[in-house]
């Protein structure tokens, strides 16, 4: 990477961007109608990066208001490597400001955090990615590949009307690009070692699971509620739901899975051989971040939604559950057929949402200069892979054969509970790890 003169530095303003992003308020209720401020927030974006010279496309997918904004910075015409997306979601989900210690939307910089909505999730790397963009165009920086900065809409619906419709219509926007990195990795997981001493692994996500959001429906023979009924709509589904809500799916250990339990087991001394027999039990003395871990060795399909009859005298005619479904990658057939097995013969399915599952090898050029860079100012950091029980855009740029990574690093408190900050109460970012992670990005930027 070259660079023609100097510039103020993306550390200096990335805690200002961050708390800025954060002030606007674009929480995605999942309906298009009640969504906000997607829009200002992609336009104040594309201000910033015009600020300093980019040239900027804003692009509303498939519906008013849903704004995104892309950006490229021109590497050398001999490159080797394609082009590297860098992408972050500018909406967030709602918050209750009732439930909050300070305002979900202030972007209050207090007692060394960043408060409010979208902290994490995921306006600190929107606001890193940013802060360097203009660092790099102020300077002059020619990258040693191409950087296409991307700033989305609609991730926290899914991206119908975000990275997904992008992909479907608006292909070209992605053209020459074969690789990208964005939500949730790179942050470190503090481990204690047999003796006595502790190491951060930075976990970089290099697979998520599906995403199935599943109707059940029975339909019987309405009537009046004091009568005998032999088929009963509700009870055909609060039996089905129950046997699902209870029902544990088998172990399966992909392979980001197993090299991460390995990396974990090598420091720790713990049994965490997929073979082990607590290995769940075990797991969950890593601490809170065992919850997403521990939905990874299996599928997992959770109740959340019930809806039937208008009164309490009336047998209603149809009764509905939702199911939200997270399908290891390669499990999605036996899933389904499990799944129709425990819901029975009166009850039917249907998908309201399908995502597909994503896993990618830890390995190749990108893979090294991630590690590269946490070492660079974590000498005695490791980066491990592992699977993200969630998802995130990258299963939409996945269908154009991007190869993709989550590495959005942050050097986080030993003792913070970091899970619990995704769509929690008091929603927040170390302003350290912030700065941390800047510093990383940018060598690892300097090195793509």
């Amino acid at each position: 990477m070259t660079s023609q003169s100097e510039g103020p530095r993306a550390v200096d303003e990335v805690v200002d961007l961050v708390s800025r992003l954060i002030q606007f308020d674009t929480s995605n209720t999942g309906e298009p109608e009640t969504t906000k401020g997607e829009e200002e927030c992609a336009k104040w974006v594309a201000q910033q990066l015009e600020e300093v010279g980019y040239t900027t496309q804003y692009v509303e997918s498939g519906r008013p208001g849903r704004g995104n904004v892309f950006a490229r910075l021109a590497g050398p015409p001999d490159s080797e490597h394609g082009a590297l997306l860098v992408h972050a979601h500018l909406d967030v989900v709602p918050a209750e400001p009732a439930d909050w210690s300070v305002h979900p939307f202030s972007g209050s910089v207090a007692d060394g955090y960043i408060w409010g909505r979208g902290a994490i999730d995921m306006k600190d790397m929107a606001g890193m990615a940013l802060a360097l963009a203009r660092q790099f165009k102020r300077d002059g920086t020619v990258p040693p590949r191409e950087i296409v900065f991307a700033f989305l809409a609609d991730e926290e619906a899914g991206g119908k009307w975000g990275s997904h419709w992008l992909v479907e219509n608006r292909s070209d926007l992605f053209e020459g690009i074969t690789e990208a990195v964005g939500e949730v990795g790179g942050f470190s997981l503090t481990v204690d070692r047999p003796d006595g001493t502790q190491r951060r692994l930075y976990l970089v996500e290099t697979a998520e699971k599906g995403i199935a959001w599943m109707r059940l429906t029975a339909d019987a023979t309405a009537g009046h509620g004091s009568f005998l009924h032999a088929d009963n709509a509700v009870t055909e589904v609060a039996e089905a739901v129950a046997r699902i809500g209870r029902h544990t799916f088998p172990l399966v250990i992909s392979d980001s899975v197993a090299e991460f339990l390995a990396a974990v087991s090598e420091e720790t001394g713990l049994d965490l051989r997929p073979d082990a027999p607590d290995l769940d039990t075990t797991l969950f003395k890593l601490g809170s971040l065992a919850r997403i871990i521990g939905a990874t060795l299996r599928d997992t399909a959770n109740p959340t939604m019930l809806k039937a009859g208008y009164k309490a005298n009336v047998i209603p005619q149809k009764a509905e559950a939702v199911v939200d479904c997270r399908v290891l990658p390669g499990r999605q057939a036996a899933f389904e057929k499990e799944i129709d097995e425990l819901i029975g013969p009166n009850v039917t399915r249907e998908w309201i949402s399908h995502l597909d599952s994503y896993e990618t090898t830890f390995d190749g050029h990108l893979v090294d200069a991630m590690n590269d860079a946490i070492l660079a100012h974590d000498p005695d950091g490791k980066t491990v892979p592992y699977m993200l029980s969630g998802g995130t855009d990258a299963k939409a740029f996945a269908k154009l054969g991007i190869r993709c990574f989550g590495f959005a690093p942050l050097q986080l408190p030993a003792d913070l509970d970091f899970a619990a900050l995704f769509h929690g109460v008091d929603e927040r970012v170390p302003v350290d790890a912030l700065l941390f992670g800047t510093k990383v990005f940018e060598h690892f930027l300097h090195h793509s």
